[in-house]
């Protein structure tokens, strides 16, 4: 296990993983995420990896790992177009924003990539 959270110095409890996705936003299956609040899933990380257009700074971009950051759920975390991801397993919820617990009693953050842009289309999603 790797990292720390930023906010709180939590232990992240998830396995480490190299993650280097590269998407093009012109395809249809992430042609949502051309508009701010937009969103599409993708392949790659632990359970899948959650991409968001927040419309907010440069690059507007958020990817966050699907896996549930408490526990070890089989499943991947939901998202419903709100401000929170949530956990199948025991319902537990996590801001789009930044990660963190919206649960109480829960201090693990979602796991963050980091989202850069080149060749105007393209996102490239990575953890180091």
């Amino acid at each position: 296990n790797q990292g720390i959270t930023k906010k709180n110095e939590v232990l992240d409890l998830l396995p480490t993983l190299s993650v280097n996705i590269s998407i093009d936003r012109n395809l249809p299956q992430y042609i949502d995420l051309q508009t701010p609040s937009g969103w599409a899933y993708t392949n790659g990380g632990l359970r899948g990896i959650l991409v968001l257009n927040t419309g907010i700074g440069t690059p507007p971009f958020k990817a966050f790992d699907r896996a549930c950051p408490n526990n070890d759920c089989p499943a991947p975390m939901n998202f419903d177009g709100s401000l929170k991801m949530k956990c199948t397993c025991d319902d537990s919820e996590y801001s789009i924003i930044d990660g963190s617990p919206q649960t109480s009693g829960h201090k693990q953050f979602a796991r963050e990539y980091k989202v850069n842009v080149s060749s105007g289309s393209i996102l490239n999603i990575r953890n180091f």
